[in-house]
């Protein structure tokens, strides 16, 4: 665990904890992973700290040699309500509420804008696919000058390997990991010490 600090007015980004996407095959119990994801939103709302709840809807345009994975990884139609972030995330009027279509949530939205203009200069990510709209996330923000603390045990990918794969060698080169309740401690005590 690399986690050292956070800074003053950091965001926590929640990547594609939506309907639709609760029923795929996890490396690790969804349940989990959703219930430190909204473990992590309920500390950061209660100091005051944004949240950005992200879902996404659709894929980026260009051409590949392999078709994106989109909707129901077993065939068919987009069920109803596909893209609705799930209740307990308990969004609130304060989120930021963002909806992608690209892997990362900076490239197609307006989120880096919506939190430079609330003094954001760190964030903080969880959700699903790990080596997917996490990762992706991650190397758009930290390419946009973020720092960025990426919450370990607050995400999965459907591939354990791709999973294992990120978090040991891509996540330490775009900033910093640590366990959700690491990450809780460390909001709770920066924010109190610029409080006081």
């Amino acid at each position: 665990m690399a986690l050292t600090t956070l800074d003053p007015i950091t965001a926590l980004i929640v990547i594609d904890l939506q309907s639709g996407l609760m029923g795929w095959p996890f490396a690790h119990p969804i349940g989990d992973i959703v219930a430190r994801a909204t473990a992590l939103g309920a500390a950061f709302r209660r100091r005051g700290l944004p949240v950005a709840l992200v879902n996404v809807d659709g894929s980026s345009p260009g051409r590949t040699e392999q078709a994106p994975r989109q909707g129901n990884p077993f065939g068919g139609p987009l069920p109803d309500g596909w893209t609705d972030l799930i209740p307990e995330l308990d969004p609130q009027p304060s989120d930021i509420v963002v909806t992608k279509r690209t892997r990362g949530a900076f490239a197609s939205t307006d989120l880096e804008g919506l939190l430079r203009a609330r003094g954001v200069r760190q964030v903080v990510i969880a959700g699903v696919a790990t080596a997917g709209g996490v990762e992706s996330t991650a190397r758009q923000a930290y390419e946009a000058g973020f720092n960025v603390t990426l919450a370990t045990d607050a995400m999965t990918d459907a591939r354990p390997h791709a999973h294992a794969y990120s978090i040991e060698h891509v996540f330490p080169r775009l900033g910093e990991t640590g366990s959700t309740q690491a990450i809780i401690d460390l909001v709770e005590r920066t924010n109190a010490h610029e409080l006081a």
